[in-house]
Parts: structure tokens; sequence; C-alpha cells
């Protein structure tokens, strides 16, 4: 597909105005947007006409590998999506007065570049004077009885509002001053245990899972099998009713610190937010599959059963177990009611300085809930922080934790700490 200009401008303008919007705001901290947009002015502008895939953009600007694949893989397309919103977002703010507009045209990687439309400035209109009356006819005056009436009107009215705005004054010089409400702080081993991510400039992103499936409701579903299911479309549009409630107990807690969240599906996580964020992963890797892109935690990690009778569950392995601690944690068996979950609480660095990634994961939705209810509860939390060695009254120090979470009828009903490690 050509590259579509239409006004005259040559190469350079249209690369400065790409140079213009990369050093923008919108796109400030987002590396692999900037790279996709200086790799799609490039290829629309020196090879128009050549077509432009997403196996090659894959491979030449995000480094994938050559068994890419785009029907598997939705990379590109919610890249090129996420991009077309910031040009949007840039040309809304900062790019308001810009003569060129850049655009990515919906089903095409090309670049479109338009002229800014110039709006027509509205033509004065011609008042028409008021006609005269001809010479020789007087013109009729307003006779002084109603004259002197209205006077005594406006008089009348104007010393009404006085005597009202004095009655109102003074009313409210009697009353007591009432103060605004305010949402009391929270402080002690709440705040000491979220200070990492509530003292920062920037929000903390909270990253929540949005697990991959193949097939639909109607004619049954199961997660997808990368290797099984190369050329299946994957639904990534369910979350489960544990993330959503972890979501708004989060929400909660940051409000009493002061603080808000941000808020992103996991689908949508790229590196970038890994470089430059605070994050929060809510859901295990086997749902929110971006925790496997990261660092995670190293001591309690999640398996799948390889053999016996629970084959194929999911599983909280220890890798070093204490005397009288198990080596496997196992939520209920899925032919009995779910009565018993395990889940895990870490803090580990994240990739800049000062930057840390709170993992908080149970190997269902529900044990999910409870992990995240533990870490927003003031005794909870209280109780966690004497076990990680080291924290003492200084800053909390990474560590991961192994959460015990009981479950009736689908609510987390309680929570206990089962062991720590440090980092």
């Amino acid at each position: 597909m050509a590259v579509t200009r239409t006004f005259a401008a040559g190469p350079e303008q249209l690369f400065q105005q790409i140079d213009n919007i990369i050093k923008s705001h919108s796109l400030r901290g987002s590396e692999s947007l900037c790279k996709l947009l200086q790799y799609l002015a490039k290829q629309s502008l020196y090879h128009p006409d050549a077509p432009l895939k997403e196996y090659q953009i894959a491979t030449e600007v995000y480094g994938r590998p050559a068994d890419f694949d785009p029907q598997s893989d939705s990379t590109i397309r919610v890249q090129a999506g996420r991009l077309r919103l910031k040009l949007a977002e840039y040309y809304a703010t900062e790019g308001a007065a810009d003569p060129i507009l850049v655009k990515i045209p919906k089903g095409s990687y090309h670049l479109t570049f338009e002229a800014r439309p110039i709006e027509p400035q509205p033509q004065p209109q011609a008042v028409p004077l008021r006609e005269l009356p001809p010479r020789g006819i007087a013109v009729e005056t307003v006779p002084a009885r109603w004259r002197v009436a209205a006077l005594m009107l406006l008089v009348g009215l104007v010393a009404a509002l006085l005597v009202l705005g004095s009655l109102l004054w003074n009313r409210k010089s009697s009353e007591p001053a009432m103060a605004a409400p305010s949402v009391p702080r929270a402080t002690g081993p709440l705040a000491a245990f979220w200070r990492p991510f509530a003292s920062g400039a920037e929000e903390p992103w909270v990253i929540f899972s949005n697990a991959a499936f193949i097939g639909r409701p109607e004619t049954g579903m199961r997660y997808y099998n990368s290797r099984a299911d190369s050329k299946t479309t994957v639904y990534d549009h369910y979350t489960g009713v544990g993330e959503v409630l972890a979501i708004h107990a989060l929400d909660d807690a940051f409000s009493t610190l002061g603080r808000k969240i941000r808020v992103k599906r996991g689908s949508l996580f790229t590196l970038d937010d890994v470089k430059n964020n605070n994050l929060i992963f809510v859901g295990s890797p086997s749902e929110n599959l971006s925790l496997l892109d990261i660092p995670g935690t190293q001591e309690f990690v999640f398996q799948r059963v390889a053999s016996g009778p629970r084959q194929g569950d999911l599983s909280i392995v220890s890798k070093h177990p204490k005397a009288g601690e198990a080596s496997t944690y196992l939520a209920s068996p899925s032919n009995t009611p779910l009565t018993e979950d395990y889940s895990v609480v870490g803090l580990v660095p994240g990739n800049g300085s000062g930057q840390y990634v709170m993992i908080l994961a149970g190997t269902t939705t529900f044990g999910t809930q409870g992990a995240v209810e533990f870490v927003c509860r003031q005794e909870s939390v209280e109780k966690l922080l004497h076990e990680i060695p080291g924290s003492g009254a200084g800053p909390i120090r990474p560590f991961e934790a192994l959460v015990r979470v009981k479950i009736a009828r689908g609510v987390p009903v309680k929570t206990e700490l089962v062991t720590v490690r440090a980092r």
C-alpha cells in the first residue's frame, strides 16, 4: 500500500514531524512505540509500494525469532493499536497546531501524512441599519408617568436585594465554620509495607491477568497451548472474579495512602513498563502471561503437576523447604468444593534504580484475591513485616511469602502466613 501524502512536503519535513512526535510527552518513556513509529515512517517514505507485514515488523523491529506466527501472537497488532492512541493523544494536546497529521489507517501499517485542514474564518455579516423615521415626523416618546414608575420599581428592587444580602451575610457570620471532611491516611504497617510503591513520583501500574483461551463459551474453552494451537484464534478478554475484587481492594488501600493506581491488563503489558514504573502483578503466571517475560519469584514458583492423580493442576513448589514444610502446595481438588488455596506474595527488585515489582498470585482466582486482601490489611501486613528478615525499622527488603487461603462459597474468608523467605 503506497504512502498517502495529500500535500507537497519533502521527506525532511515529514521526518521532522516524526521526530517531534517521538520527543513529545505522549511518547515519553515508550521506547518500543518510538522504534515502531520510526520504522513505519522509513518504510512508508522509502518503500511506499512494498507491502508491510506483521512478520516483517516483528522480526526487524522487535527481534522476534524466525518462527514468529502473527496468527497466534498479537504483539504487533496490539503495539500498532497503542501507537494509534498515542498519535491521537499527541494531536489533541502538544500537536494541536502542527501542520502535518500522521496517521496509521486501520488494516494497514503504512503511515499517511496529511496537511491539517484550515478552518475558514467566519465572515462578518452586515447588520442592517435601523430605519430612521422620515424627516418632519416626530418620534413617539415614552410618557413621563411611565418613566417615573419604572424608576421607582428599580429603586425598590435594589433595596430588596441589599436587605436580602445583609440577612444572608449575618446568618453566615453567626454560624460556626464547618471543616471540609478529610479522609484519614493510613499509617503504621500498611504505609511501611507499600512505601516503595506509594512514595514515587508516578502511580504504580497494576497488571492484572487475562488468560489466553481458545474456543468460545458456547462451544467450550481451554487454555491456549502455543505448541499445539499456533493457528487458532486466541481470546484474551476474560478475567477471574478474584482479580476484579483484588483490584478494588488495592484501589481502596492506595486511597488510604493518598495515592492512586493505574490499571492495565496483562496482554497489553510491554517491557517498557518494567523499565519506567513500579509494577504490581495480580494473578499467577499461568494466566498473567506477562510474568513469564520478567524475573519473578525464585523460592516459591508455579508449576503444573507432571503426573499422578493431580496431573495438570497448578501448584506452588517450594525450592528450599525448611524442616516440617511441604515441598508442594495445591488447592482443593477440582472435583470437590474449593475450600483451600495457596498464594505467593513476593517483592522483587525492578529493572530501574529504586523500582520494585510486587507479585500477588494464587493457584486459583480466589487464592489471588486472598493474597491481595492479605496485603491490604493492617494486622496481616504487620505479621508479615515481623517475619521478613532485616526489615525492622528500615525500608522493606525484597522477600517471598507463602499464604494459605481458606475459601467458603467462592469467598476468601481467612488468610494465614505459612512461611517467608528473604531474597
